[in-house]
C-alpha cells in the first residue's frame, strides 16, 4: 500500500502497539541542551534509572550562554548554574557533549544537521519546540516536554499516537526578495497558528525542491508556529551532497547503502495523505508580523488590520500600539537581530553580507543590531570569509555563538517598549526578555534593511533587485 515518508518512518519504528491508538516508538536520536535537561536527569537520579543509550544523546549549551562572551563564570549565576548541571549531567551519564571550551558549541538544531547527526528517515526528539527544523532531511522530529526526556534517556522510546499528513506543495517560483522565511510566514499566516494541530506536515513541489537544505530548514522550524507537530521533505539528491562527508554520515560502501535506504523512505508518488494545500510561490511578498502570535503578519506593502471587532486583532494591535490601517513599512525599530536557529546559518548571513559589500551602508545610529551565528562552526566560516570585519564596519556588532535574542533567557533581551526587527521563530508577549517589548518577525534581509533605515522597510527598495 502506498505510503507518505511519515508512515513508512512511524511504522519503521513502532516497538509496540499501544491501547488507544497510541504507539511506543523508538527514538533513533535525542538532542538535549542546558535549560530543558537537568529535570529530567534529576527525575532519572531519584527513580535509580540510567540512561538507555547513551550513545544516541547528544548535547550542546545554547540558550543560556551569553554572546558577548565565553568565560567562565557567565555573569548570569542562573545561567552558570544551568550550564554546570549540564556538565554534571553528560559526565555522569557518559553522554556526548558538544562545548564552548572546544570550540564546537551551537543551537542544538544548528550543529546536528552541521555535524551529520542528523539524517533521513532517523526519528528524532529534542525538548525544545523548533526540533521539527531536523525535518529538511526526511526525519520526523518532535520537540518533547521535561517528562518526555526522562522517559527518552531511560528508555529512547515514546508514546505517541500516529498523526495526519498534510501534503503542502508551493508551486512556481518565488520573487525576487522573498525567501524562505517569508514562505514559512506566508502560510502560516493563510492556514493559522493552530491549522496545524494534529498533522505533520509534508512540505513539497517546485520551491520546495529548488531550496537549499538551509532553506528547507527554515521552513520545517517554522512548522510547529502553524500547530503541526512535525514537517518534513523528501530527502533527494540536495540533501544527499549537503550530508556527505559530514563527521557523523557514514561513508564508503556504508555511504552507498544508507542513500539507497533513504531514496527508499520518500514519500510514494501514489501516497494517499489527509489533505492537500497548494501555495502558488509567485503571490509571497516579503512578510513581516504586526502582532503578538506568528500568523498576525502582512506583507512589508500592507497594513495592519481593521476589524477592531475581532478581540484576538484588538488585543495585539493594542498591546503593540498600531492604528487599524496603519502602514507596517516605517514602523520605527530600536533593536535588530539576525540570528536563532530559523535564521542562524551560514546563508543566512551571507545573502545579507552580499547586499552589504561594496556600499557604503550602516545601521541607523539609534539602532543596536545584533549578528549571532548559530553555532561556532557558522561562526569561524564567517570569519574565514572575512564577514565579521564586513558586518563590524556596518555597524553590526558581531557576537559568539547562541540563541542569543531568540528566547532572551541570557543577557541578551529588550529593554521597555523597544520594537525588535528579529528573523527568529516567535513573536509572543515578553518573548525576548521584556514583558512590554515587542518583535517583528522577518527575513534575515529584512532585518538588515530596518537596520540601516531605522524603521520597517521594503529591503527591495533599500537594496534594489534582489535575487
Amino acid at each position: 500500500m502506498p505510503k507518505s515518508l511519515y508512515e513508512k518512518v512511524f511504522d519503521r519504528h513502532v516497538v509496540r502497539p499501544l491501547t488507544g491508538g497510541q504507539h511506543q516508538l523508538f527514538i533513533g536520536l535525542h538532542l538535549i541542551h542546558e535549560v530543558t535537561s537537568p529535570p529530567a536527569f534529576q527525575d532519572l537520579r531519584d527513580r535509580g534509572l540510567t540512561v538507555r543509550h547513551p550513545e544516541r544523546t547528544f548535547a550542546t549549551q545554547d540558550h543560556a550562554n551569553p554572546t558577548t562572551s565565553l568565560l567562565r563564570p557567565y555573569a548570569d549565576r542562573e545561567n552558570e548554574g544551568q550550564v554546570q548541571a549540564l556538565e554534571r549531567n553528560v559526565e555522569a551519564f557518559g553522554i556526548r557533549y558538544f562545548s564552548p571550551e572546544r570550540g564546537e558549541h551551537g543551537i542544538v538544531h544548528v550543529i546536528g544537521p552541521e555535524l551529520g547527526l542528523t539524517q533521513p528517515g532517523m526519528t528524532i526528539a529534542c525538548g525544545d519546540s523548533h526540533t521539527p527544523t531536523h525535518g529538511a532531511f526526511g526525519a520526523i522530529a518532535f520537540g518533547i516536554g521535561t517528562s518526555q526526556i526522562r522517559d527518552v534517556l531511560a528508555t529512547q522510546t515514546l508514546v505517541m499516537e500516529k498523526l495526519k499528513v498534510r501534503r503542502i506543495e508551493i508551486t512556481g517560483r518565488l520573487r525576487p526578495g522573498v525567501y524562505a522565511k517569508d514562505v514559512a510566514l506566508h502560510l502560516i499566516n493563510v492556514m493559522g497558528a493552530k491549522g496545524g494541530v494534529g498533522f505533520a506536515h509534508e512540505f513539497a513541489g517546485p520551491v520546495v525542491e529548488r531550496f537549499s537544505m538551509e532553506e528547507r530548514m527554515t521552513l520545517c522550524n517554522m512548522a510547529i508556529e502553524g500547530g503541526a507537530r512535525c514537517g518534513y521533505v523528501n530527502p533527494d539528491a540536495t540533501t544527499y551532497a549537503w550530508l556527505r562527508g559530514r563527521p557523523y554520515v557514514p561513508g564508503g560502501a556504508a555511504w552507498e547503502r544508507a542513500v539507497r535506504d533513504w531514496d527508499s523512505i520518500r514519500s510514494d508518488i501514489d501516497a494517499p495523505y489527509d489533505d492537500l494545500v497548494t501555495i502558488d510561490g509567485s503571490t509571497i511578498e516579503p512578510m513581516v508580523t504586526w502582532g503578538v502570535s506568528v500568523d498576525q503578519s502582512v506583507p512589508v506593502t500592507g497594513t495592519i488590520p481593521t476589524d477592531t471587532e475581532d478581540a484576538g486583532i484588538a488585543d495585539a494591535a493594542d498591546f503593540m500600539g498600531w492604528q487599524p490601517g496603519q502602514a507596517i513599512a516605517g514602523t520605527p525599530i530600536d533593536v535588530a537581530f539576525i540570528g536563532s536557529c530559523t535564521n542562524g546559518r551560514l546563508s543566512d548571513f551571507q545573502a545579507v553580507a552580499d547586499l552589504l559589500a561594496g556600499r557604503d551602508l550602516k545601521v541607523a545610529p539609534h539602532v543596536k543590531a545584533l549578528i549571532v551565528p548559530g553555532s561556532q562552526q557558522v561562526r569561524n566560516e564567517l570569519v574565514a570569509r572575512g564577514l565579521d570585519k564586513l558586518f563590524v564596519t556596518a555597524g553590526f556588532e558581531f557576537r559568539e555563538a547562541g540563541c542569543s535574542m531568540c528566547l532572551a533567557i541570557n543577557p541578551d533581551r529588550l529593554e521597555g517598549r523597544q520594537v525588535c526587527a528579529s528573523s527568529s521563530n516567535r513573536n509572543f508577549k515578553g518573548r525576548q526578555g521584556s514583558p512590554t517589548g515587542r518583535t517583528l518577525l522577518m527575513s534575515p534581509v529584512m532585518v538588515a534593511a530596518a537596520a540601516i533605515a531605522g524603521a520597517v522597510t521594503d529591503p527591495r527598495t533599500l537594496f534594489g533587485t534582489l535575487q
